[in-house]
């Protein structure tokens, strides 16, 4: 039995009209920086460590000391901007 012919469809490429600009915005997205990953990661992990400092040295530290409950907020605040680098990284 002679097989069927497969035909190629060409690329999409979405009407100016209906999304103007859209074809310029998908080619200029590049990759991002190299010291991207490591400073987002970087973030997060600081983050973790001055909670778990606190946890376990918080009233042997001075500053960590004198900020009481807001090293939580400290915490917590260096680990969502990673996580929300980590939505940007390409």
């Amino acid at each position: 039995m002679p097989k069927s012919k497969v035909r190629k469809k060409p690329a999409y490429t979405p009407p100016e009209d209906i999304l103007p600009g859209a074809a310029a915005r998908a080619r200029a997205r590049r990759p991002s920086p190299r010291w991207f990953a490591p400073l987002m990661v970087g973030l997060m992990l600081i983050g973790l460590l001055w909670i778990v400092v606190f946890y376990v040295a918080g009233d042997k530290i001075g500053v960590m000391n004198s900020l009481g409950p807001w090293n939580f907020a400290v915490g917590f605040a260096a680990m969502v901007i990673g996580l929300a680098m980590s939505m940007k990284w390409r």
